[in-house]
């Protein structure tokens, strides 16, 4: 059987900590095995290690969020990097392609399909291993998990089971479906659960060769290379819409234990371990609320239950949980992201202006984690300034190898080209200085630092 995770979402939900740079899925807030924090991501990574499938395990991630899965999980799991952003179709379809041209998976193998974001227990996952027995012996095209109700919502869709017998919802591993409601008014679906609908968990298998042939019928390609190519102009629907409301024989497999999705603020802080994360305090007689505080600032909450204040250098979220969700509706604008993380650290920015002339500065503090680097790369419409404010590192610019330390002050010309790596942890302030600071202005030479130094070596011949 092989995983695939999907991994996506503009994280509007969880703002102002989420972005379109930073998923919900990288946001370091649960409480990890060795007493510190884990994000979203690192969690189900580490229940599918313990469960020995991670050796089996691929992510579907659009292409901005390839370098910040490495920096939390490694670069052991395959990620298969969509060039585009679509919907959960065509990250299914991408997946099955590159399982099919580029492993190369049997046709007859059970594909499982998990959202990354989440929240469930160990046994969740030797639940997966009943999905290839269950898709022989029902004969369907898809198994779907369903788990019970825990009272009417609209916030999730509904799978109608059929029943011979009231007492076959407690006794039977697996029900052939017979309706996919999404999302419906919570009067309607009261009526659902009352015939033993259950929620979708957005968890599903298929044989590899039941999604091919869907691809061939919607006149798509399966090879890997050539659906790439056509990703951009590719539909936008979910894989609900194109395929689970399509297919005729569907089963689906109950699920009575804990999960849950993670992807608001209404259900993410009970999951904290604790209801402060940073600097401040809430004071005893506010009743389930949460602080999150990414700011150098402390942050009080007096007298003012059941609600969320969170805060990081893109905002400051204060809301009631019911009504949180509401945020998503509210950010209808485009903000630069103020925060970003990269397979070799994360950076704040901390100020960006632009003076009468045209001329704009931004300002960025950058974290580097021991032993990792940035590209030999090089800019053509800005300038920058480094000073080093804490950690040792090296520095290489225009093919030339020095050691960096606290205090030291780098210059970096336009369209020089240079690269940095961090010995211990290293932070320092970057200052640019152009006409154009767009993240697009960058041209890599070379990746490893093992090529920037042999890049050095020929230079002095």
């Amino acid at each position: 059987m092989r995983i695939v995770l999907l991994s996506g979402g503009s994280g509007k939900r969880l703002w102002p900590l989420s972005n379109e740079i930073r998923s919900k899925i990288f946001l370091k807030l649960l409480p990890s095995e060795d007493g510190g924090k884990e994000s979203m991501i690192q969690r189900v990574c580490r229940q599918l290690d313990e469960a020995g499938l991670l050796p089996s395990t691929s992510i579907v991630a659009h292409k901005s969020q390839v370098e910040m899965i490495q920096n939390h999980v490694g670069d052991k799991i395959p990620i298969i990097a969509e060039p585009h952003k679509r919907g959960t179709f065509t990250a299914v379809a991408l997946a099955a392609s590159y399982l099919h041209s580029k492993l190369p998976a049997t046709p007859d193998e059970t594909v499982c399909v998990i959202p990354v974001d989440l929240f469930v227990e160990s046994e969740f996952f030797d639940l997966l291993r009943k999905f290839p027995e269950v898709l022989a012996q029902s004969g369907s095209d898809l198994a779907l998990l369903g788990t019970t109700p825990k009272h009417p919502s609209s916030q999730y869709g509904y799978i109608v089971p059929q029943l011979a017998v009231e007492t076959d919802y407690l006794s039977k591993d697996y029900f052939s479906v017979t309706q996919f409601v999404e999302k419906p008014i919570e009067e309607y679906a009261l009526r659902l659960i009352n015939e033993y609908a259950m929620w979708n968990c957005g968890v599903f298998a298929f044989s590899l060769s039941f999604m091919l042939s869907s691809l061939k019928s919607k006149g798509l390609p399966i090879v890997y290379k050539e659906l790439l190519d056509r990703y951009e102009h590719l539909s936008e629907a979910s894989f609900d819409v194109e395929v689970v409301e399509k297919t005729r024989h569907s089963v689906v497999i109950p699920y009575d234990k804990v999960w849950q999705d993670l992807g608001d603020w209404g259900v993410l802080p009970d999951h904290f371990g604790s209801s402060v994360i940073g600097l401040g305090q809430i004071s005893s007689d506010s009743i389930h609320t949460h602080l999150v505080n990414e700011l150098a600032y402390p942050i009080h909450v007096i007298g003012v239950s059941n609600i969320i204040v969170a805060a990081s250098t893109d905002g400051i979220l204060v809301a009631n949980k019911d009504k949180s969700n509401q945020i998503k509706k509210l950010l209808n604008y485009r903000q630069k992201p103020m925060y970003g993380e990269k397979r070799w650290g994360t950076y704040r920015i901390l100020d960006h202006s632009m003076t009468d002339i045209g001329t704009e500065t931004l300002t960025k503090k950058v974290q580097l984690l021991p032993g990792k680097n940035t590209s030999y790369h090089l800019h053509q419409k800005r300038k920058e300034t480094w000073t080093i404010i804490s950690g040792t590192g090296e520095f290489i610019l225009e093919a030339v190898n020095d050691q960096i330390q606290t205090g030291d002050v780098l210059q970096i010309p336009a369209g020089a080209k240079h690269a940095i790596k961090a010995i211990t942890p290293l932070e320092y302030i970057e200052i640019q200085i152009g006409t154009e600071l767009v993240d697009e202005d960058i041209i890599r030479i070379a990746m490893t630092w093992e090529e920037m130094i042999q890049y050095c070596k020929n230079k002095d011949l």
